[in-house]
């Protein structure tokens, strides 16, 4: 009976420690250049490697993070990623980055990464960021942490709570996020709770929300811009 019980604490240990990982698994090769094939079955970390024989150095490249994103939008700010999708070296090394441009007054969103924590460093501007915590315990209510940041300072966002930046200056802001996984993922929360599809019953908003109907559905009506 001890062995089964010891067994059973082994096996929910080992299941516990493999999803416990707070960023992608460390590759067991020197790189995994990634190349869409439908042709193979072969993935790692969800997508093929590509021949070493044929990798060169265009692979670990890419241009253009100098240029500044377009900010005219109901946001007013544009997030330029550079992720596995777009930089094929970086499979399996756990890691990404991403330029975010703000014009006067511009919002990045709340949002989640569900795959990567995210450290932010500006460079231009004033920047009030901010992250809230998981749920608390009964009759407590979520904590919220923000900083008003100045070029040169850093703010981390722990991997998958909801944060946000907002350019609290007149003047553009310009902040370089890294993230620690190649492809974090995104989840705009405004977006992805009123701008489904197809979409979110209004009697289950309404009662998660405590508003009326009518608002949820001008709510639903509305154009929810990606930044991203």
């Amino acid at each position: 009976m001890a062995l089964k019980s010891f067994a059973l604490i082994i096996a929910i240990l080992a299941v516990v420690t493999s999803i416990s990982h707070a960023s992608d698994p460390s590759p067991l090769q020197d790189f995994c250049v990634a190349v869409n094939d439908s042709m193979t079955t072969v993935f790692v970390n969800g997508k093929v490697c590509k021949d070493p024989k044929v990798v060169t150095a265009d692979d670990f490249f890419k241009s253009g993070l100098n240029v500044p994103g377009n900010t005219s939008n109901q946001l007013g700010s544009v997030v330029t990623a550079v992720n596995v999708n777009n930089l094929p070296g970086l499979n399996t090394l756990g890691i990404s980055l991403a330029r975010i441009d703000f014009a006067p007054y511009g919002l990045n969103p709340p949002h989640t990464h569900p795959r990567g924590t995210e450290v932010l460093a500006l460079f231009e501007g004033t920047l009030y960021v901010g992250f809230v915590l998981s749920n608390p315990g009964p009759n407590m209510k979520n904590k919220l942490f923000t900083k008003i940041l100045h070029p040169g300072d850093v703010f981390v966002f722990p991997v998958g709570l909801i944060h946000f930046q907002f350019n609290v200056g007149k003047t553009n802001a310009v902040a370089f996020a890294g993230l620690s996984s190649q492809n974090p993922g995104v989840i705009t929360i405004a977006n992805a709770v009123f701008c489904s599809d197809p979409p979110i019953s209004d009697d289950v908003l309404a009662k998660a929300f405590q508003v009326d109907k009518k608002v949820v559905d001008y709510l639903q009506s509305q154009f929810w811009w990606d930044n991203n």
